[in-house]
């Protein structure tokens, strides 16, 4: 793996960085990068079992049990933050097998993906304001497809999008940039067992002009790029970053 920061000068000492849904896949690569370029990075998970075993993997992020679902813990772990100068939303679930199509795992796929990015984005708004911070949201390519087989994560991926246009415009007064990354086909624990059938990673390696699936570590570098100097008159923007999948 190619570390973001000896590619891409970046220099985030002294700042303080939260990535939720950090202890694995893309989320843990951008907390590592941040890391890499200096910055001091807490990156929460669902559970305990992920906190400890990305411990176990990566010593220099502070990590935190965190449900993006819980107002309440939303609020209790910004509170212990005196200041904040990146958010990165990376918090979220799909589910296959058709279950989306239930009422109960459909309200629980927009809860985690779209609100619980929302409550966390509303919770760190005064520190960002004061550090004239930035947020980076997670879209995903179904922000602007459809998909007849997980609806409530394309649906919550699509309101991803609108909602970092919508803070964007409400927060530019505050200083607070807003903006996105929207991933391709990326390898990670959620998309393995699409990666492994063959006859289903074949016609997305098809599609895809570069012909391979993507890294976290590709993901990483757009994020630091939205959060850096370099980017200062950027808000609003969802960036794919999928090989070209959304043009072919």
């Amino acid at each position: 793996m190619t570390r973001i920061a000896a590619v891409m000068p970046c220099d985030f000492s002294q700042q303080q960085v939260l990535v939720a849904g950090g202890t694995s896949g893309i989320g843990f690569a951008i907390g590592q990068a941040f890391a890499d370029a200096g910055a001091n990075v807490t990156a929460t998970g669902v559970s305990d079992a992920e906190v400890v075993a990305a411990s176990e993997r990566e010593t220099r992020i502070r990590f935190r049990q965190l449900d993006v679902r819980d107002s309440f813990a939303v609020s209790e772990l910004i509170g212990e933050f005196g200041s904040l100068h990146v958010l990165v939303n990376c918090a979220g679930l799909l589910r296959r097998g058709g279950v989306e199509f239930s009422e109960a795992t459909f309200l629980d796929v927009l809860d985690t993906n779209l609100s619980g990015t929302m409550r966390l984005c509303l919770a760190c708004r005064p520190l960002l304001a004061k550090s004239h911070g930035c947020i980076v949201n997670t879209a995903s390519m179904l922000s602007f497809f459809g998909s007849g087989f997980v609806p409530a994560y394309s649906a919550s991926k699509g309101g991803v999008a609108q909602l970092t246009k919508s803070l964007a415009i409400a927060w530019a007064a505050d200083g607070i940039r807003v903006n996105a990354v929207a991933p391709g086909w990326i390898e990670t624990p959620m998309t393995q067992p699409l990666a492994e059938n063959s006859e289903r990673s074949q016609p997305i390696l098809d599609r895809t002009p570069m012909r391979r699936w993507g890294r976290p570590e590709d993901i990483a570098g757009p994020v630091l790029f939205l959060c850096s100097p370099a980017a200062a008159f950027m808000t609003g923007v969802v960036m794919p970053v999928d090989g070209g999948y959304s043009i072919a």
